[in-house]
């Protein structure tokens, strides 16, 4: 079956489609409402969100629907833009630069790479055993010891996070999953939309009905309220749509929930980066959202345990 004749494929594209101009629509209607009101700042917040989803949901699309090879480019992609971030508030020197530059360019392709070539063996230890390894010995024959192990550590979460952690999301191209052959891309399309819609809801319910804080000083927006509404209704929509994965009903229940938890814990890891390195988001490039990091935040998190746990249950 092509990518591009798989007719629930193209329903879970069409259903985003639908949700964006819902959205747009509402924020249309709250911008004439709302007028010059002390609410205006905030509805022109979320009415640039939702250009930029527009933006953000086309590119994704396009990329699931071309096959394996745009889903590979579109995610080596962002991880090098998403590295070049981390990188950006990183305590690096230019003794380092010979080993980023290994990390950006030779890394990076490697890695993504291996899936195209689907060697899961080497594409599973080559980050977090040689590559760590490498950087660390890249970076101590510069010679420069002044917060060697900050700016070493620095290096290795940065690939780890940016490259080895997303690179699982095309990964799921590389499963043999038994009755669900040529059909991976609604497994990257059921990660993706979960995970990003969780993120949606947990600040709607936090809006609407969010008092109590988790985590202050690290995250001020993220109530108690919005993570438990969030995660609930983002595990419906995942229980929703299980017609599209290699699930039942349940398990997509269950695995919706389990990316959620694991978003939810990866936003608060890189929230608590930004807040160390003193910086609101990880950059500007995407109108309302910051950075690619701090839109992928959740997804790098979620994407390897997700990976692994369809991997385990499912692939033959």
């Amino acid at each position: 079956m092509s990518t591009m004749a798989d007719t629930a494929l193209l329903h879970l594209v069409g259903g985003v489609l639908a949700l964006l101009v819902v959205a747009s629509a509402l924020g249309w209607l709250l911008r004439r409402r709302i007028g010059d009101g002390p609410n205006r700042a905030m509805v022109e917040n979320i009415n640039a969100r939702i250009r930029a989803w527009w933006v953000m949901a086309s590119v994704f699309a396009v990329s699931v629907m071309t096959g394996a090879i745009g889903s590979i480019v579109l995610f080596a992609l962002i991880s090098f833009l998403a590295m070049r971030e981390f990188v950006t508030l990183a305590p690096t020197r230019r003794s380092d630069h010979r080993a980023l530059f290994w990390c950006f360019f030779v890394v990076t392709p490697l890695e993504y790479a291996l899936i195209w070539i689907g060697w899961y063996g080497l594409f599973s230890i080559l980050i977090p055993v040689y590559i760590l390894i490498f950087v660390a010995i890249r970076a101590v024959l510069a010679g420069d010891t002044d917060r060697f192990l900050e700016r070493t550590a620095t290096m290795q979460w940065g690939v780890m996070i940016c490259v080895y952690f997303v690179s699982y999301v095309p990964a799921l191209l590389m499963l043999q999953i038994p009755a669900y052959e040529r059909q991976n891309a609604k497994l990257i399309f059921f990660l993706v939309l979960v995970v990003e819609l969780s993120d949606v809801l947990q600040y709607i319910w936090g809006k609407a009905v969010g008092a109590r804080r988790i985590a202050p000083s690290i995250s001020p927006n993220k109530t108690w309220a919005g993570f438990v509404g969030g995660t609930l209704s983002a595990t419906v929509v995942g229980a929703a749509i299980w017609w599209a994965t290699p699930f039942g009903p349940a398990v997509a229940a269950m695995m919706a929930f389990a990316v959620t938890i694991m978003g939810f814990a990866g936003g608060l890891i890189m929230s608590a980066i930004k807040r160390d390195r003193g910086v609101k988001d990880y950059g500007s490039l995407i109108e309302g959202h910051g950075g690619i990091l701090d839109r992928i935040d959740s997804l790098c998190f979620a994407a390897p345990v997700f990976f692994h746990l369809t991997r385990y249950f499912f692939a033959a």
